[in-house]
């Protein structure tokens, strides 16, 4: 290792650039880990952007000529200077040992950037749907999602309850690109890839994630879930991790020299107290025959049993009860005998018996619960009492999650036992509380049933390859954020908008106000490019993008979800079934915003002249609800519905005086270089309104905080 280092200090001395590369490339591989989960990692990543305009110092490709399927330059160019008048750009090769120049048309060029390169998003609005009143908006954003995770640190850092995504299963079969480039089957690095793909996102989105109480769940098949496996735990080595099988196809896709293929997997990856929520569920989710299953509470055997169940190492739980002789009901709870002392010593009221936990063994065992908090249960009638059979005499209880069902009345108390334990009523099938398995058998999962027959419904005559089931993701969903009605849902592989879909069901359900992220690009299927590209068209022109996933799919998806009606105006056929089953023609009483994101410089932010850009962000920062101020007020301040701007402080007081009327603002932008001035506003604003600096906290959240 030292040897490397002395010649890394060589190479640094002659080109520091090369020397930093090395030096980079030297630490990764010092850090790699000496057993789990090794992969190369492919840096960098690129992503052209058809639709950015070409600056001064932009990196470029050179684009093949119209017409032609085949692939244009693709080494990198760096703009040097642009004649407006001729609309040509002077280039000058990147990387190369001589320099190399050429000049080329504007049209020709497309805008590259690679994922170590800082960032200054930014968002443009391409329509909305408001049905929804006051309720917080949907948002789909059209872009690389890499960089839209990036946005998503400034708006919505640590703030994240869900994130479902869906990513390409890297089957071999063209169904995603890297680097520009489709990913097929006989690529050797398709593997890596892959990982380093994923990685980069997820190593984001933990940022994103709420590190107290949140879940990341990920769909993935046989092709990858070993590898992503492994993935999870060393990108959230201190979440708790499931994995539970899905069947999503009914008959098994039947594969020459394979067992037939009917499931896929779901990866619950789960931060800080976050936990599967008991819900209620139908006869189809229960596979095991017991007490709860069957609609009675559950009551469970108190002598402790599977690790650690006997007396030694825990003496504070080895006690008697006395029972009275016929066996019907409790005398008293006695006290632990200590360390050392023989239970046959123990001397039991007059008629009654000691009963003890002895194992079927005839060991002795230990109860669940120390004495204090026995005799609570007992008294509020947790206690119930088995068959007679002298000190072996079984001892029933209700665990504290079963108590909590009657306080919270799902079960009703009837009356009691002779023994003082209480009787309950029993649930209907359809209201069983409860957590399922790890294997979904459930016939509403059905991927081709209700995710591309479904799909077809609200976009006749259009196709998306392998939509998720509409109401697969949402039961997904429901275990994590039934009692959250107010979450954050983030997908940025939405595809076809199902989560949304399912977000927006789920509201109606329990008239929740979550709120779904939609992010994915524009791409276009492989074989409808080729066709596009011997029309003559490239990607950025009007005529290409619509046929891109964003535009042609999943805005128009989320559209019709909410308006009931196909992107032809017509209602929707069909109904919803299952948890709530109404016409899809109704629609939903939701908002949803589309947006495009953008590319910024630090310059133009820092003088106002992005503004119009940036404020999307700052309204999702606020938690995209009301109005928005998407300019500049004239008057030096404004106040939305959720947040207020400061543009000029020497307004500061009528600002002030406006935020301490208005009702739910939660952020005061400030828009200042003088630290001092931010300072002693600051201390001036209302209770629970969180100041935020303009635009010092953006450019330092891309400048520093994301900086490769």
């Amino acid at each position: 290792m030292s040897r490397l280092t002395d010649l890394i200090a060589k190479a640094k001395a002659k080109d520091s650039a090369l020397g930093a590369e090395l030096d980079r490339e030297f630490k990764i591989l010092s850090s790699r880990l000496p057993f789990g989960l090794n992969f190369e990692r492919h840096s960098p990543e690129a992503v052209e952007l058809p639709l950015r305009p070409i600056r001064k110092g932009d990196k470029v490709r050179v684009l093949s000529e119209r017409g032609t399927t085949q692939k244009g330059d693709q080494r990198l160019w760096q703009v040097k200077s642009i004649h407006k008048a001729k609309k040509t750009a002077d280039l000058e090769l990147l990387d190369a040992t001589e320099v190399e120049m050429q000049t080329v048309a504007l049209g020709d060029l497309v805008v590259v950037a690679q994922f170590r390169d800082i960032i200054y998003p930014g968002l443009v609005s391409t329509g909305k749907v408001q049905r929804g009143g006051d309720k917080p908006c949907h948002t789909v954003i059209n872009g690389e999602n890499y960089h839209a995770l990036k946005a998503l640190t400034y708006t919505h850092r640590g703030k994240v309850d869900v994130i479902y995504i869906d990513p390409p299963y890297n089957t071999g079969a063209k169904d995603w690109k890297y680097n520009n480039d489709y990913v097929e089957g006989d690529d050797q690095y398709r593997h890596s890839k892959w990982l380093a793909m994923m990685e980069r996102r997820l190593l984001v989105a933990k940022e994103l994630l709420n590190p107290a109480d949140s879940v990341l769940i990920v769909t993935i098949d046989e092709k990858e879930y070993l590898r992503l496996g492994l993935l999870l735990e060393q990108v959230f080595p201190e979440a708790r991790t499931q994995m539970v099988s899905v069947s999503i196809n009914p008959a098994a896709v039947a594969r020459a020299g394979y067992f037939g293929r009917s499931d896929e997997y779901y990866f619950f990856v789960m931060l800080g107290r976050s936990g599967v929520k008991p819900i209620r569920l139908s006869d189809e989710w229960i596979t095991t025959k017991g007490r709860t299953h069957k609609g009675d509470i559950r009551w469970d055997l108190l002598r402790k049993s599977g690790s650690s169940p006997t007396r030694d190492g825990h003496p504070e739980t080895f006690y008697p009860f006395f029972v009275y002789e016929d066996g019907k009901s409790f005398h008293s709870v006695g006290e632990p005998i200590g360390v050392g002392a023989n239970r046959h010593d123990t001397v039991a009221p007059d008629g009654t018996i000691a009963v003890w936990p002895i194992r079927k063994n005839g060991t002795e065992g230990r109860w669940r619960l120390k004495p204090s908090t026995v005799r609570e249960v007992l008294s509020s009638g947790g206690l119930r009492l088995g068959e007679l059979k002298g000190e072996t005499t079984p001892v029933y209880y209700l665990a504290e999650g079963e108590r909590s069902k009657i306080e919270n009345g799902t079960y009703e108390v009837l009356g009691r036992r002779d023994d003082g334990s209480v009787i309950t009523s029993t649930l209907e099938t359809t209201d069983r509380v409860t957590v399922p398995g790890s294997q979904w058998r459930i016939g509403s999962h059905d991927a081709t049933q209700y995710g591309t027959r479904l799909l077809l419904n609200f976009l006749p005559y259009r196709r998306f390859p392998f939509p998720k089931s509409l109401y697969a993701v949402e039961d997904a969903l429901r275990f994590f954020v039934s009692d959250k009605s107010e979450a954050v849902i983030l997908d940025f592989f939405s595809g076809s908008g199902t989560t949304a879909h399912a977000v927006m069901r789920l509201n109606k359900q329990d008239g929740g106000q979550r709120q779904c992220i939609s992010v994915t690009n524009n791409e276009v299927a492989a074989d409808e490019q080729k066709k596009l590209r011997e029309a003559g068209w490239r990607p950025g022109d009007a005529e290409w993008e619509k046929w891109g996933i964003c535009d042609y799919i999943t805005k128009p998806r989320v559209a019709a979800a909410i308006t009931g009606k196909t992107p032809d105006g017509e209602p929707i056929k069909g109904d919803y079934k299952f948890t709530d089953e109404f016409p899809m023609a109704e629609g939903f009483e939701e908002n949803a915003e589309f947006f495009t994101l953008t590319y910024e410089t630090p310059v133009s932010v820092n003088y106002n002249l992005a503004f119009n850009r940036i404020a999307p962000l700052l309204w999702l920062r606020a938690g995209a609800q009301g109005s928005r101020i998407d300019k500049l007020p004239d008057n030096g301040w404004a106040v939305a519905n959720t947040y207020g701007l400061l543009s000029n402080v020497d307004a500061a007081t009528p600002f002030i005086k406006a935020l301490a009327k208005a009702d739910g603002v939660r952020i005061a932008y400030i828009v200042t270089d003088d630290d001092r001035r931010f300072q002693a506003i600051a201390k001036r604003l209302p209770d629970g309104v969180e100041p935020v600096r303009l635009y010092e906290s953006y450019l330092t959240n891309f400048s520093f905080t994301n900086g490769e």
